[in-house]
């Protein structure tokens, strides 16, 4: 016979309990950090044990020397702040524009009609094929890089807004039409909780791509940015400072997703998903 893990928490005496979830809540990123910690050591003894020259992939003690480096000097801090302002300002766009045609596409069904058909068209668009025209519409200056951005996060905020008003279940809405709830009752009280679960999803993957589009953006004539960095390793040959910016772009962008993810929680804790703590192993 098993006893479960839960039943043992249960049974288990308040201060064991609550030392027993503390290392439960440690554990849970201490292993999302265990595969890339192996293959970066494994690629370290690798290259030490001189299977590879490590010149042009160089082991990660060289990365994080190149990191330091640029601590240092003060260049990481300039080029980090650089494309932390460009994605901030991007994204808050990109979300206000999305939420409120998300909703209208939604809610209405002859503005989705009207506005959708031309959205999708919009989406199929490569990011790389808007830097010419921003570049000519705004010139190549923070505006430019911040609109590409903002047309990154847009398109999934816009979907998932869309997406996620249109799979309300109908039998709720007719609840509320049963109860005679007004047009804003009815967004605040039924249709608002029945989205956010798709909305923090499109919020996380917004950012996600408002991450990958600021590459883009830091093409357009930028002197410093994350993406300049990258940009600046290739030309001037240096493999150290690429992957340097690739593990900076990693882990801020981890980063922030964590603090989307954190700051949502309590509106979803009504949820008993598969996925939640409670069901959670």
């Amino acid at each position: 016979m098993t006893i479960e893990a839960p039943a043992l928490e249960q049974a288990a005496p308040p201060q064991r309990r609550s030392a027993w979830l503390r290392l439960r809540g440690w554990s849970r990123p201490a292993l999302g950090l265990l595969l890339p910690l192996t293959l970066a050591l494994g690629w370290e003894i690798y290259v030490a044990l001189g299977y590879s020259n490590g010149r042009l992939v160089p082991p990660p003690t060289k990365v994080f020397s190149t990191i330091m480096e640029l601590a240092r000097s003060g260049e990481l801090s300039r080029h980090v702040s650089a494309t932390l302002m460009r994605v901030g300002l991007g994204f808050g766009v990109g979300v206000v524009a999305g939420t409120i045609l998300g909703a209208i596409s939604g809610y209405w069904g002859l503005a989705r009609r009207l506005l959708d058909p031309t959205v999708q068209a919009l989406r199929a668009i490569p990011s790389l094929a808007w830097v010419p025209l921003f570049i000519l519409w705004l010139g190549i200056f923070e505006t430019s890089k911040i609109a590409l951005i903002a047309v990154g996060v847009f398109f999934p905020v816009y979907l998932g807004v869309m997406g996620g008003i249109l799979s309300v279940d109908r039998k709720i809405v007719e609840v509320g039409r049963t109860f005679r709830l007004s047009g804003p009752a009815m967004i605040r009280r039924i249709l608002l909780p029945a989205v956010l679960p798709s909305y923090v999803v499109a919020l996380r993957v917004g950012l996600g791509l408002g991450w990958m589009f600021v590459v883009a953006a830091e093409l357009m004539g930028a002197s410093e940015g994350l993406g300049y960095l990258l940009l600046d390793g290739q030309q001037l040959g240096k493999p150290a400072q690429i992957l340097a910016a690739i593990v900076i772009f990693a882990i801020i962008g981890k980063f922030t997703d964590w603090l989307i993810e954190v700051a949502t929680a309590p509106l979803l804790r009504w949820q008993d998903a598969f996925g939640g703590s409670k069901g959670a192993a």
